[in-house]
């Protein structure tokens, strides 16, 4: 609910033009729907994952990165 709230209020202060989300948690809802009323536009990074039709809806821009599994990933040794 906190980041909701930063959410509004970087909007009605105008410090964001731009918003880029990375969640997919549905009570991020309301606070998408305001910013974007305000103009502020929302992009949502969605990491591979399935979101609600609502929070689509209320995106200008989806990103769909799918996140590597952690085996996949390069380890670097400290020499």
């Amino acid at each position: 609910m906190r980041l909701g709230l930063d959410i509004a209020a970087l909007t009605l202060k105008r410090h964001i033009e731009v918003l880029v989300l990375v969640a997919g948690d549905s009570d991020f809802v309301p606070a998408m729907k305001f910013a974007r009323r305000e103009g502020v536009q929302l992009y949502l990074v969605t990491l591979g994952h399935t979101v609600r039709a609502a929070m689509l809806e209320h995106s200008d821009l989806i990103l769909d990165l799918p996140v590597e599994p952690a085996a996949m990933v390069p380890q670097v040794s400290a020499a």
